[in-house]
């Protein structure tokens, strides 16, 4: 199987912007004081980018992103480790496709 340059040039383009948004960030927060406003936006950007992340695969309505997004929900809850909860969500969409049609 042949692979297209322009492929290797766009996935390499990319890495590089990612890169270099991840560097800028980085460098440029160095110049911004920390206050608790800022610390606030800070912690809720994960949120949001998991938001963006899940909602339109539960606003598509199907049965196990539903199911997901609720063991999400009590697990969290229960456990207060976002990380255990994603995980428990994903696992409990990947046993729903698994069992559902």
């Amino acid at each position: 199987m042949d692979v297209d340059g322009r492929f290797l040039l766009a996935i390499g383009a990319m890495a590089v912007a990612s890169y270099a948004c991840r560097v800028a960030g980085y460098l440029l927060m160095g110049y911004v004081p920390i206050t608790s406003r800022v610390q606030g936006a800070l912690k809720a950007i994960p949120l949001g980018v998991m938001i963006g992340i899940v909602m339109p695969s539960v606003l598509a309505g199907r049965i196990p992103e539903w199911v997901g997004l609720g063991v999400v929900f009590v697990v969290m809850k229960a456990t207060g480790k976002d990380v255990v909860a994603a995980l428990a969500g994903a696992g409990a969409v990947a046993l729903c496709r698994w069992l559902g049609p």
